[in-house]
């Protein structure tokens, strides 16, 4: 066992992970496949020398292994964004052998863009969320497909019931004309609905008990507008507030800053940029039309000054957004915690 100092690249898979060990002169030292078993990779990568830095592209089961060596065998890990890693291969064929090689090239020099490593706690929600979003999904897909259904067969409910109601769902048990194929459909539709709303429900007690235990999400649930799901989906996304330098950096990571498309003299903004989580920036879009609409306070009336200037509703949404996670991250700092 060596105690030179090495920079290793781990290319993730199931059941195997490519290993490159590289010195600090970039003389590749070992570049193998290794079974997906944390302690082994350890007792082989530390017969080259001592891990100085270490890197694994972020991917399903990628955090688990990164966290084991990390806490159990005390590797200076890192996460990498695989979108930027591919950017900077600019290379139509891809090896594991090449992405391992990478990797452990790019923490040698210190050119890898890393993604923050969430504990296992934090990722746990994560997973949680995510569930929950996708029953939602599912939900509103069901619904789509009941009402195409209403659709084809011309039948309206009276304009006085509002839909997915009881009075609803009574009108179309009792009232709406199907044809006998058409009414099995919709009847294997109806459970399917009950059936994800009971799990949505389930998700969400959990939620609920983790919310008790959760500091960051008690604050959370306190500032006006953010229910449980919204705190959650903050807490879960975004983890630890303190891991940014400003709230500007803080509204870029959650996807709601506007991109900037500016050339030579030509100053200018295209949208809202994308790299960050669509279900996070769905949650903050949606907690702006909240404090927009249903809120009076700072946030209403900075919309309608905005608006006054002529700028676009969605804009304005955006915008609103924007300034409240900026505010956020100054909530949320230890120093305003423990106030």
């Amino acid at each position: 066992m060596s105690s030179l100092p090495v920079f290793v690249g781990l290319d993730y898979h199931q059941d195997s992970v490519q290993v490159c060990v590289m010195n600090q002169a970039g003389q590749m030292l070992t570049n193998r496949s290794l079974a997906n078993d944390a302690r082994g990779i350890d007792q082989v990568v530390r017969v080259y020398g001592t891990p100085q830095a270490a890197a694994v592209e972020a991917c399903c089961g990628a955090a688990n292994l990164g966290a084991e060596l990390l806490e159990r065998h005390h590797w200076p890990l890192q996460l990498a964004h695989p979108g930027y890693v591919a950017r900077i291969k600019q290379s139509p064929d891809k090896t594991d052998f090449a992405d391992a090689r990478l990797l452990a090239d790019l923490v040698r020099v210190g050119y890898l863009p890393k993604v923050w490593l969430a504990p296992e706690e934090i990722r746990r929600l994560r997973r949680l969320v995510r569930h929950r979003q996708q029953l939602v999904d599912r939900r509103r897909s069901v619904k789509l497909r009941m009402r195409a259904l209403l659709r084809e067969n011309r039948q309206r409910p009276p304009a006085s019931i509002n839909a997915w109601t009881k009075a609803w769902f009574a009108w179309l048990e009792r009232d709406a004309e199907l044809a006998d194929d058409d009414r099995w459909i919709m009847d294997g539709h109806r459970s399917e609905l009950r059936q994800l709303t009971l799990q949505i429900r389930a998700v969400e007690q959990r939620l609920a008990q983790r919310a008790e235990n959760d500091a960051a999400m008690q604050r959370l649930m306190q500032f006006t507008g953010v229910g449980l799901i919204t705190a959650a989906t903050l807490r879960a996304e975004i983890g630890r507030f303190d891991r940014f330098d400003s709230g500007k950096q803080l509204a870029r990571f959650c996807g709601v800053s506007p991109r900037n498309a500016s050339s030579g003299q030509r100053q200018a903004d295209a949208g809202l940029i994308k790299a960050g989580n669509p279900n996070l920036r769905m949650v903050l879009i949606e907690l702006a039309h909240r404090l927009i609409h249903r809120m009076k306070g700072r946030w209403s009336k900075l919309a309608y000054k905005l608006l006054r200037q002529g700028k676009p509703r969605n804009v304005v949404v955006a915008a609103v957004a924007n300034r409240w996670v900026r505010w956020l991250y100054h909530q949320m700092q230890p120093a305003a915690l423990a106030a």
